[in-house]
């Protein structure tokens, strides 16, 4: 599931739009305040898209996408009753992928959020560098960059390494990876999985037994961290 944060200090219109995108299928969290968003900006690696009010109390919104490029690439969508031409251009060059003045209508602001998070996820798994390999999901490669050598992963492997790079961050359960992997067709087991994982770590991990990519979740599933994006 995507997650968004809402960065927004009016809580009827933060709500508003919390309720919707929820009615979309995403995962939405609300921050109130530009204060609370700069001390959660070391977390929001767990974020698809932020909507980011431009007029906040305490830090202004122009200040906090500004701290959120200095440690993430997230897609930023500014929210800001001033629709003038200086301040979309100010919000687009600290780093804002789209800009959307208020009043708006809220079919245009889904259909953006769509959008930019469908243009988030193309962009995760286009050239991936895990450590010092480098996927081509074209051609089913693995380029080790430090010896020179390459290798084929199969099918499946593949599939899963896509999951887990559009998931960054996120605990999946291993029934849900035999579902969007496997199909509801197949009827591969947990153990399955298991084994899948332990292929993935002994292609990427410095030390397969001490995973710093592909972590176990006791009694749940794996989470991915890229430590190089």
């Amino acid at each position: 599931m995507d997650r968004v944060c809402i960065v927004e200090d009016e809580k009827s219109l933060a709500d508003l739009i919390a309720l919707n995108l929820e009615l979309e299928g995403y995962e939405v969290m609300v921050i109130p305040s530009g204060r609370k968003a700069i001390d959660m900006i070391p977390e929001m690696h767990q974020f698809d898209l932020i909507i980011l009010d431009v007029m906040l109390p305490e830090v202004s919104g122009f200040e906090i996408c500004k701290a959120i490029r200095e440690k993430h690439t997230i897609p930023v969508l500014f929210l800001s009753a001033k629709g003038t031409t200086e301040d979309r251009v100010a919000g687009l060059k600290l780093g804002a992928n789209d800009y959307l003045s208020k009043p708006f209508d809220l079919e245009e602001l889904l259909l953006r959020v769509q959008n930019l998070i469908n243009l988030n996820r193309k962009e995760k798994v286009s050239g991936v560098i895990i450590g010092n390999k480098k996927i081509n999901f074209s051609t089913f490669e693995v380029d080790d960059l430090d010896f020179k050598t390459r290798l084929t992963i199969s099918k499946k492997e593949k599939e899963l390494l896509k999951l887990f790079i559009e998931n960054e961050g996120k605990v999946i359960s291993r029934d849900e990876l035999l579902d969007k992997v496997w199909g509801k067709d197949q009827f591969p087991t947990s153990r399955t999985v298991d084994n899948y994982i332990l292929a993935l770590r002994k292609i990427f991990e410095p030390n397969p037994k001490e995973p710093i990519y592909f972590h176990s979740i006791r009694s749940v599933g794996y989470k991915f961290t890229n430590l190089t994006s």
